[in-house]
């Protein structure tokens, strides 16, 4: 049997790294099948486009998995593809939650065959199965021999070949450049981000967030071999094809258990695996002088960092107070100070926030290392502490927002601003802290570095302008170009100049794309 993995678009914004649960699935594929995997965000297609692709390709099952910021896109290509007569099965987060949903059982259309709630490592093969039998349940869950619960370990995680995937639409070097690119330094034929999961869960609950709902509270992690041989393996690939790649671990808190963190770190760096990598971190733990050493010594470049708000009381409200408005600033110094740079994640509208929010927030973001800030608003997500919490209070004015996803709008009025003002606020943030002299100011806070990590931060922020202000076709590009001239002027200028690269970062620039999971889900309404 054929079967096709689809992750879809929101319609919106486009995601550049793939997403992991394609791949983790196509390698728990039992023998004897063959698995297509389609990311809408890299291989754009609207409903006629995959009901087309699965007759053309006489596909037997379709596989969809979607966050509630991406599930209206979902539903309407999982119904095209039950209009040929292919079967739909549905996993991730939003179909976990509203199950009913997606099976039609809460009045409206049925969109799924079945369901796969929770982490589907082991239902999955089960699925297919049943599949190939015409079998199909309505619902799969990750349950024991005694109807509980069941996490699954990843001690005996499965091998994903990344030696073999086809990884071309996910490519960022544009095809025309692509021989030439191949002949520069070790080759730049291709570059691609690429997911790597380390550990799974989170013990923290913020009221916000679906994470410890979906995989639970307790840590469970892969042996620190599994991580490195992955590593290795992806290094490989990238020196074969003449071309970089990077590592996103999209953990929900990379160092959430430091003493194992610090162990895997190690790890890396004694078999020679590092590589250019990105992760998630709380603030808190980025007080560990050591760990951030091990960071920056196993190749970490950007760290992800959820600091929510500069206002203690608000991250009070969501249980976040482990958050330290006080210490953000010597977290980001300690990191800066080894060339490893920052995320940093702000929501507004929450309860404590008024008017000037965003401005109060910039003040504190200009005073510390360069980074990448980025602004979402507060989002009720389905089944979490704060959409009970919102709903109980009768403070939902789009109790089902994410039947009409609509970027950066809120689902609920704040306490202390109206919707029409919180809006402004984010879009305040944006434009202040991505404006042309906000761009150069972050250039020249390095002119202390080799040009390397000043040409870095000023791509990657032209990168992470484009989740506000998406830059989809040949003008939006020539625009922001022309806007920023002064400063790329300047850099190429600086770059003819002797020693100007001396020291600079090696191989892969430390450039994280917009839009992985977690960046995408915290600007437009956290879901991690």
């Amino acid at each position: 049997m054929k079967i096709l993995l689809y992750n879809p678009d929101n319609g919106v914004t486009r995601n550049f790294m793939p997403h992991l649960w394609m791949f983790l699935l196509q390698a728990l594929t039992p023998s004897g099948h063959e698995v297509l995997l389609v990311d809408g965000n890299a291989q754009p297609m609207d409903e006629a486009g995959i009901a087309q692709f699965v007759r053309d390709n006489d596909i037997g099952l379709v596989g969809i998995g979607a966050m509630t910021r991406m599930i209206a896109k979902a539903y309407r290509m999982a119904d095209a593809v039950r209009a040929t007569g292919v079967p739909v099965v549905m996993g991730g987060p939003h179909v976990t939650e509203m199950a009913d949903e997606a099976l039609g059982r809460d009045g409206g259309s049925r969109h799924a065959d079945a369901v796969a709630l929770g982490e589907a490592d082991a239902t999955w093969p089960r699925i297919v199965e049943d599949a190939a039998r015409g079998q199909l349940k309505d619902v799969y869950a990750p349950v024991d021999a005694f109807g509980q619960d069941s996490k699954p370990s990843l001690k005996d995680y499965p091998v994903i070949p990344w030696e073999s995937i086809d990884l071309k639409q996910f490519n960022l070097v544009p095809k025309a450049a692509t021989g030439l690119l191949q002949k520069i330094g070790e080759g730049w034929g291709s570059f691609r981000i690429i997911p790597v999961e380390s550990g799974r869960g989170c013990p923290y609950g913020c009221e916000f967030c679906t994470v410890t709902g979906f995989f639970g509270d307790s840590i469970r992690f892969r042996t620190n071999e599994s991580v490195v041989n992955e590593l290795l393996l992806l290094k490989a690939r990238a020196r074969t094809e003449k071309g970089q790649m990077a590592v996103f671990f999209i953990d929900d808190n990379f160092a959430i258990n430091i003493k194992r963190t610090k162990s895997l770190l190690r790890d890396i760096i004694a078999a020679g695996a590092q590589c250019h990598w990105v992760a998630q971190i709380s603030a808190n733990l980025l007080r560990d002088e050591e760990l951030v050493d091990l960071i920056a010594a196993s190749g970490g470049k950007w760290i992800f960092i959820g600091m929510e708000s500069i206002d203690p009381a608000n991250l009070k409200d969501v249980n976040k107070g482990f958050n330290k408005p006080g210490e953000y600033a010597a977290v980001l110094e300690r990191l800066a100070q080894r060339n490893v740079y920052a995320i940093t994640s702000f929501i507004f509208g929450m309860d404590n926030d008024t008017v000037g929010a965003a401005e109060r927030t910039l003040e504190q973001i200009r005073t510390w290392p360069p980074g990448l800030p980025i602004f979402g608003l507060l989002t009720p997500l389905p089944a979490t502490p704060l959409y009970k919490r919102l709903e109980k209070a009768g403070r939902l004015t789009r109790p089902k927002h994410w039947q009409e996803f609509i970027p950066f709008a809120m689902a609920h009025t704040p306490l202390k601003m109206t919707i029409d003002e919180a809006h402004a606020e984010v879009n305040y943030g944006w434009a202040q802290a991505y404006s042309p002299e906000a761009l150069a100011n972050a250039v020249e806070s390095l002119n202390d570095q080799p040009l390397g990590y000043r040409v870095n931060i000023f791509l990657a922020r032209i990168c992470f302008r484009g989740i506000y202000f998406p830059m989809m076709g040949k003008m939006a590009w020539v625009k922001v170009i022309a806007q920023n001239r002064r400063t790329i002027f300047k850099l190429v200028r600086e770059g003819f100049k002797a020693g100007a690269w001396r020291g600079a970062p090696a191989r892969v620039p430390a450039i994280p794309v917009p839009e992985v999971e977690a960046v995408e889900a915290i600007a437009q309404g956290a879901e991690s």
